[in-house]
């Protein structure tokens, strides 16, 4: 049995993968300890998880402005301080990190310990804290293409986001009946990411008539805090009842994109990898102040796979348009579902797990003072 430290708070980008990995882990028999952030997603995410062992650790997000910067260094010397603590206490073999300002702290107390460190990279433009700290990690997870530069070949791996065992495709008319809609209507889903997302929360409200008109029922996930638990009655032109439903978070993924027909969301990492899990085709809405921009890489590269379309925030007049031409043609939707299909070939989840088992069996093996193998 090994033991492993996952650094994985800030967004639910962040904190699924965790959890995905800390399960199969676990299943697997070995100790898995997730450090989490203090944010109320993160909270809210790992709800359904009583199984899994959580720690909180102080922080916050990366700001150029001088005061947002300050806060983040001194949020960051706390982190640091306490993943130390952390470390000290578990003694994991292998520390893992998902990025995000939790992760720095973690990686950085693990070379400091002597302990080796692996990071996953989701986006296809790498964040900040992959960058830096993947130059003396042990082992780098990147999608497929994409290479960090400083960090050395044979650390590197290309396996995509672990998704989660629970998240996979069910029938759509089960879907829609355990959420409350109906299985004969069409079904429109708005996602903002684990946080929300005002510009979309604005567009689904302003939309709603007109969409329930032609017969689409609407779910739409407003992110915590903008907004509150709501079922809106509408009827279609003809008469019909529609109903469109608000949430301000939904955990319980696999049904909400299997009842969908299409999906409007944000172009997180995440968001994708379960869209493409579900086989769901979506107008992807990049947000247009992502650091690096790494929202738009991810989505370009979702759509040259066909995986759906591309619409920029600033164009979302069009949106209404482009979601009717769409949700309506069941051939091309059967196109972007086979495409998707295709795209969720790899197993990253047992490709990590395999590969962390490794890392862990070597770094015991060097301890005990017998010769390890060398790495893969």
């Amino acid at each position: 049995m090994s033991r492993f430290l996952i650094s994985c708070g800030g967004t639910g980008g962040h904190v699924s993968p965790g959890i995905s990995i800390a399960e199969g882990l676990a299943a697997r028999g070995h100790e898995a300890v997730l450090l989490i952030s203090m944010k109320k997603v993160d909270s809210r995410l790992v709800e359904k998880y009583p199984h899994l062992r959580f720690e909180r650790m102080p922080g916050s997000g990366f700001s150029w402005r001088p005061a947002g910067m300050a806060r983040f260094a001194a949020s960051q010397v706390s982190a640091l301080r306490c993943c130390m603590r952390i470390v000290k206490r578990v003694r994991p073999d292998v520390v893992i990190g998902f990025g995000g300002f939790t992760s720095a702290p973690a990686a950085l107390a693990g070379r400091m310990l002597g302990i080796p460190v692996a990071l996953h990279e989701a986006n296809r433009i790498p964040g900040r804290a992959i960058r830096l700290f993947g130059r003396f990690a042990q082992r780098v997870y990147v999608p497929l293409g994409v290479r960090i530069s400083g960090v050395r070949v044979a650390a590197t791996r290309h396996a995509g986001i672990p998704v989660r065992r629970e998240i996979s495709r069910m029938p759509s008319a089960a879907a829609r009946q355990a959420l409350g809609l109906n299985p004969k209507q069409k079904v429109l889903v708005i996602l903002g990411g684990s946080q929300g997302a005002s510009a979309l929360n604005s567009w689904a409200r302003a939309k709603l008539e007109l969409l329930a008109s032609e017969g689409i029922q609407v779910v739409c996930v407003t992110g915590l805090g903008k907004g509150t638990q709501e079922t809106v009655a509408l009827r279609t032109k003809s008469g019909e009842p529609v109903k469109a439903i608000f949430m301000p978070f939904c955990d319980r993924v696999a049904e909400l994109l299997s009842a969908a027909d299409l999906v409007v969301s944000r172009a997180g990492a995440g968001t994708l990898a379960e869209l493409i899990r579900c086989e769901v085709p979506a107008i992807l809405i990049p947000f247009p102040h992502a650091a690096s921009d790494h929202q738009r890489a991810n989505a370009s590269f979702f759509e040259r796979q066909g995986g759906g379309l591309v619409l920029e925030e600033e164009a979302m007049g069009g949106l209404h348009a482009e979601v009717l031409d769409l949700v309506f043609n069941d051939w091309l939707l059967r196109q972007f579902r086979g495409n998707l299909r295709r795209m969720d070939r790899s197993n990253s989840l047992d490709l990590m797990l395999d590969d962390l088992e490794e890392i862990a069996r070597r770094a015991a093996s060097s301890r005990a003072g017998r010769p390890a193998r060398a790495a893969a």
